[in-house]
């Protein structure tokens, strides 16, 4: 969700809800995770059914209008799968390109060349920070999955022991370091500083992605033995090719759209007029949509030829980059609409009521905040959002550093456990190929270590900056 969508939530929420009101929507949104997990744990029901049944009996629950709840549901998929969806076909696309063209083998080779053993893990979250610095975490994703699960599948390590320093890297960047976009909105809604934000969320960012990374990824590993699925796995290319692209001019492709993305965040900081001609210009080509449409066509050039491929070659690796991922984007479309449902119902108000009467240190109402926004409504981006907004007062007699700490505090809650509500534990889910349950005893403890451990240090900071 936009930060412009969800102040007009806020503009357009209603009055401070009734006790009674309160215990309804709790109950609501137990009702409608309950349905959603049974579901698919009992019935062995498909993903996209189970969230679109569960949307409703949440709607039902919280005494909404049924009309009311399926068109807040398909206001929802429809708004998550516009923001995502032609993103991840656009990354299905060049990751097949990758992987046909022979570019993909290349890459995997060198990297398990120069950082095979124990390196490999550490390897994985350093690519992941670098990569996830000016994504938003779906993209991010879209990026780095089939690298994740040709590293796992041809250097023969768990897929926990290379995906979760990944997944790690993306994460702790999306919540703490600008500028991405959910530190940068509550930077603006708090008035902090953002170069000082930087400098602290950097500080708090690396010991809490080693923890919850090459750290954990040993237990996760241990908890959950999978290989990586082949119905994702990009598949080496044909021992018919006889030649197949350079590792830097692989590698130049694949950061390209990263590149565009990061130097448009860095105008954005650097240029402060929205009519200045060259922000406008980076605000187009730094997009995610033309940043990876960009790399897809570049692609065609810098990956296709190389390999040799035709103009029928070429169109067949399209059509069969797009196939794997219907379930996919249904899946991530219905989590966004249980999500719609969840807001329209008037969960993330109450939470935001409840906690105005909280009488604890601001820093850690900050964090709880976001934590109670975030385990509600499925969005770090919505729980950032209204989280800056409830304690942005309270930035008004804070220093420069405890400013940039509130930022960070809230980002960290932003984080907490990612469960079925979330459409980043769907994307998981899917393209790991997990279960329900695997999926939280390795995403989403791997995302409340990152709140945890974010939380703490910056409380600890607080202590001594």
């Amino acid at each position: 969700m936009t930060r412009l969508s969800v102040e007009m939530l806020a503009a357009d929420a209603p009055a401070p809800i009734t006790s009674a009101g309160h215990a309804q929507l709790g109950i609501a949104v137990l009702v409608g995770i309950a349905v959603i997990v049974l579901l698919i744990t009992k019935f062995k029901l498909h993903a996209f059914l189970a969230l679109t049944i569960g949307s409703l009996a949440l709607g039902a629950a919280a005494g909404a209008p049924l009309d009311k709840a399926i068109t807040s549901f398909t206001t929802g998929l429809g708004s998550t799968v516009a923001g995502v969806g032609v993103l991840i076909a656009l990354g299905a696309i060049l990751g097949k390109l990758l992987a046909d063209s022979g570019g993909a083998d290349q890459i995997v080779d060198t990297i398990l060349a120069k950082a095979g053993g124990r390196a490999m893990p550490w390897a994985m979250v350093l690519i992941a920070s670098v990569i996830g610095l000016p994504l938003f975490f779906e993209v991010g994703i879209v990026l780095l999955i089939p690298v994740v699960l040709m590293v796992a599948k041809r250097g023969n390590y768990s897929l926990m022991r290379i995906g979760i320093p990944a997944l790690a890297g993306l994460s702790v960047m999306h919540g703490l370091v600008p500028p991405h976009p959910g530190p940068l909105v509550a930077i603006d809604a708090v008035k902090a500083n953002l170069g000082v934000t930087l400098a602290l969320g950097i500080l708090v960012a690396i010991p809490t992605v080693i923890i919850a990374g090459p750290l954990f990824s040993k237990v996760a590993a241990r908890w959950v033995d999978v290989p990586a699925p082949d119905r994702m796995l990009p598949q080496r290319a044909s021992e018919e090719l006889e030649r197949r692209p350079g590792f830097g001019a692989t590698l130049a492709t694949v950061l390209l759209p990263v590149v565009l993305m990061l130097a448009k965040a860095l105008v954005d900081i650097v240029v402060d007029d929205v009519t200045d001609t060259t922000q406008r210009v980076f605000d187009v080509v730094g997009s995610p949509l033309i940043a990876l449409l960009a790399a897809v066509i570049v692609g065609f050039f810098t990956l296709g030829r190389p390999a040799g491929f035709t103009k029928e070659r070429l169109q067949r690796t399209v059509d069969q980059g797009l196939l794997p991922i219907a379930g996919i984007l249904l899946i991530v479309g219905a989590g966004g609409g249980f999500k719609q449902t969840l807001i329209d119902s008037g969960v993330g108000r109450m939470i935001l009521d409840v906690s105005q009467d909280w009488s604890i240190p601001a820093l850690l109402l900050a964090w709880l905040i976001a934590v109670a926004i975030r385990l509600a409504t499925g969005s770090a981006t919505v729980a950032t959002v209204s989280a800056a907004g409830l304690v942005a007062p309270l930035a008004a007699d804070m220093s420069t550093t405890h400013t940039a700490l509130l930022v960070l505090a809230i980002g960290a809650g932003s984080l907490f456990f990612s469960h079925v509500n979330d459409a980043g534990f769907w994307l998981v889910k899917e393209y790991f190929g997990l279960s329900v349950g695997q999926t939280v005893k390795t995403w989403s403890v791997m995302e409340t270590i990152i709140s945890v451990v974010a939380g703490g240090l910056v409380l600890l900071l607080s202590l001594v900056v």
